[in-house]
């Protein structure tokens, strides 16, 4: 007999594990046995040895293995635990909110094993009761039932926490102020963020184990790969990027929108395809056709623009036919590939930066050229002040970012008398300049965006098999 101030449980309970993103678990209570233990598979651990984090994946529904729901906690203890068979296996213990319903919660510790091959995911042990529990062992089920429609795909995403992640930053510049803010803003979010350096990822390529290895050993898995590729290596840099996609890995900018934005002549395609508005461009390989080029793109004075240019360079403007002809004869000895585009002389030096985070502006600046210099880029000694985007500039900017398949990027554009022009897609944008000049955390919105897209993918429904 119970009274009103104990909880009276079965031998066998829905319980949840809100923290673990779990708020639907069919579970043994079992006081012979000393520790509480979880399902769970693909076990290990990442970040400072100080205080190490474990992440996991458990298959919640018994049967269901189309259903995977990562996790991850702090590790709190490793020990040697024997199961009911005698058989003995260091486990990570991890500490976790157990939630009995009515608003009985409390916090257990519980160890990580794979229980794959036994009918209940979680075991309760009687470290894991509070002193007010009562076990009836005749009983089950005394504790509210819950139903596993909470992992369905409306309602998974509400239940499921922020869990740390471990995040792997592209990049080979690690002090560079862009690497910087995204490292200190994912750690302080609870994540792990390790910058790797592209040039030093070499592959193991093949159908059945596609691996990254580096420095010597083999890549951990991420759930998230953050690329800031430079664009002397993106051929390189994409071809790590697509063995990540290869495995899995969460990718916020992928290899082939990269790649297309990288060149120039490329993206121009693109935009067009796309139907948004650019300056007049042209392209020709053969010399015959320098005047025809010109002719193609208008008057004088012209834009000669090298395929891979950046932040300015390689970007020279023609004040007449002549000298456009001097420049692109000078291009064409040096064996590099270039457009040629019309200047657009109202923009006057000035051109914005539409930062892109998800399909939506989270910010944007005017940057404003040095002295003479047509080019605003502040790398060149430009200067940048916050402005307010027009609705058609705004909706220009998502456009641009979506066709190439983004979720980051950094799109420039000229205000001319006929709308906005698109100049570039970057999808490496710089933080420092923006972010300074917006006043905003464009890096914590960055995460905000991954911490959405890494999910546990809903439970889908089983089909009927034909009889």
């Amino acid at each position: 007999m119970t009274n009103d101030t104990n909880i009276a449980m079965g031998w066998e309970e829905w319980l949840g594990l809100p923290d673990l993103g779990l708020p639907t678990i069919r579970a043994k209570v079992d006081t012979g046995a000393r520790t509480s233990a979880l399902h769970a598979f693909d076990i290990e651990t990442f970040g400072p040895a100080t205080k190490p984090k474990v992440r996991f994946a458990i298959h919640p529904i018994p049967g269901r293995d189309d259903l995977v729901i990562p996790c991850s906690a702090t590790v709190v203890d490793r020990r040697e635990v024997t199961s009911s068979n005698g058989e003995t296996e260091m486990r990570y213990v991890i500490e976790t909110m157990l939630d009995a319903g009515d608003g009985h919660q409390w916090p257990i510790e519980v160890t990580l094993t794979d229980r794959g091959g036994m009918a209940s995911r979680m075991l309760l042990g009687r470290q894991g009761l509070r002193e007010d529990v009562i076990v009836q062992p005749t009983d089950k089920f005394l504790r509210p039932v819950r139903s596993y429609d909470v992992y369905s795909a409306k309602r998974i995403k509400s239940v499921t926490p922020n869990r740390a992640l471990r995040v792997a930053v592209l990049s080979r510049e690690p002090n560079s102020y862009s690497t910087k803010r995204l490292v200190l803003e994912g750690e302080e979010r609870g994540h792990t963020v390790e910058v790797i350096d592209t040039t030093r990822c070499y592959m193991a390529i093949n159908a059945l184990a596609p691996e990254i290895h580096y420095d010597g050993k083999r890549l951990p898995r991420y759930d998230v790969v953050i690329p800031r590729i430079g664009a002397s290596i993106t051929s390189y840099g994409t071809a790590v990027l697509r063995q990540f996609e290869t495995l899995g890995t969460y990718c916020v900018n992928g290899s082939d929108g990269i790649t297309a934005s990288r060149d120039k002549l490329h993206a121009h395609q693109v935009l067009a395809g796309h139907k948004i508005g650019m300056p007049t461009t042209a392209f020709a390989a053969s010399p015959k056709d320098t005047g025809n080029l010109i002719g193609l793109v208008g008057t004088a004075p012209l834009i000669v623009k090298l395929l891979e240019s950046t932040q300015g360079k390689g970007v020279v403007l023609a004040e007449t036919k002549k000298a456009a002809e001097s420049v692109i004869d000078a291009f064409r000895g040096l064996k590099a590939n270039f457009l040629v585009q019309d200047f657009v002389k109202e923009a006057s030096g000035v051109d914005i930066r539409c930062f892109v985070v998800a399909g939506k502006v989270v910010a944007s600046m005017k940057r404003t050229s040095a002295g003479d210099d047509f080019r605003s880029n502040l790398h060149r000694g430009g200067t940048a002040e916050a402005v307010k985007l027009t609705a058609e500039e705004r909706r220009t900017a998502v456009k641009s970012a979506k066709a190439f398949n983004l979720a980051l990027a950094g799109v420039d554009l000229l205000r001319s008398n006929d709308g906005p022009k698109i100049l570039e897609v970057n999808s490496s944008p710089g933080f420092e300049g923006i972010e300074n000049a917006s006043k905003k955390n464009l890096a914590g919105q960055l995460y905000d965006h991954i911490e959405q897209q890494v999910r546990p993918a809903p439970l889908k429904s089983k089909r009927k098999k034909a009889t």
